[in-house]
């Protein structure tokens, strides 16, 4: 199993801890953000390919901020990967 921690940048959210095993993410906790919405990403993700984590996540804005936190997790994601 590989783990990894993330800071997230230009969102609320402050921390991101992710394991992935064999290509799958297995789970995510998030510190910061809004804990509702960020508890329903992490559910929906687990079990989930990187791979098709980055293609749903990737680009993803809030509001007026070129980011999101679920961009943040895409990004982390293709941090891992490369």
């Amino acid at each position: 199993m590989q783990s990894i921690e993330f800071r997230p940048k230009g969102v609320c959210s402050q921390r991101m801890e992710i394991e992935m095993e064999d290509g799958i993410v297995r789970s995510l906790k998030v510190t910061g953000g809004c804990n509702g919405n960020l508890q329903g990403i992490s559910r929906l993700v687990e079990g989930m390919p990187v791979e098709e984590v980055i293609r749903r996540l990737d680009g993803i804005r809030c509001g007026f901020k070129n980011t999101s936190c679920p961009d943040q997790l895409a990004q982390a994601l293709k941090q891992v990967k490369a």
